[in-house]
């Protein structure tokens, strides 16, 4: 079976078992870009990197999984989903799934995909009223004109943590040209939406 095949017969399924799709506030984006490619001499850019999953759960990107085909090893598929992931990464094949935790380290076998509440609450342990507030109200796209890039939301997300744990100050730095004035607007928008 193919890496198609074995997304669509294996894999799509165990992922709506779980709930994923299927449960209010959950998404499964597929082949979802996490970068547009690195700029090369003559402004072009390289090849970008895509993640065959990603899931959303309470307007948050929670995971990505990294799927290969069922003839492949489990392991095959686990350097790129640890060079997508923010917190938590899959690789499977369709007959095993292996979780990575990128907080801890730790990696394991696992019979079935966590459910969207499992994984919320593998990513926010502890409950803040702010951070549920702040993840609630989507980022804004300017009339669909102007989409936030991965470390942007990347940025913004810290930052709103930082403001929901009560930190005097949060400090962003980002090279130029990279939508500082695009970040903090995002920010003050969860804000003045919240």
């Amino acid at each position: 079976m193919n890496e198609a095949e074995t997304r669509a017969e294996l894999i799509d399924p165990q992922l709506q078992a779980s709930g994923w799709g299927v449960v209010a506030g959950t998404k499964v984006l597929r082949d979802y870009p996490i970068t547009a490619g690195r700029i090369q001499t003559g402004s072009r850019r390289g090849k970008s990197l895509t993640a065959d999953y990603v899931l959303v759960y309470r307007g948050r990107k929670l995971a990505v999984i990294e799927a290969k085909s069922s003839d492949l090893v489990v392991g095959e598929g686990v350097a790129q989903a640890k060079n997508y992931a923010e917190k938590l990464a899959f690789a499977t094949n369709g007959r095993e799934i292996y979780q990575i935790c990128m907080k801890s380290g730790a990696e394991t076998l696992i019979d079935v995909f966590p459910t969207p509440e499992e994984l919320w609450l593998k990513s926010f342990a502890k409950p803040n009223r702010w951070e549920e507030h702040f993840n609630s109200v989507p980022f804004e796209e300017i009339g669909g004109t102007k989409t936030v890039r991965y470390y942007q939301e990347l940025a913004a997300n810290k930052a709103l943590e930082a403001i929901a744990n009560e930190k005097q100050r949060v400090l962003l730095t980002l090279a130029t040209g990279t939508g500082k004035t695009f970040i903090a607007f995002q920010i003050v928008w969860k804000l003045f939406q919240s």
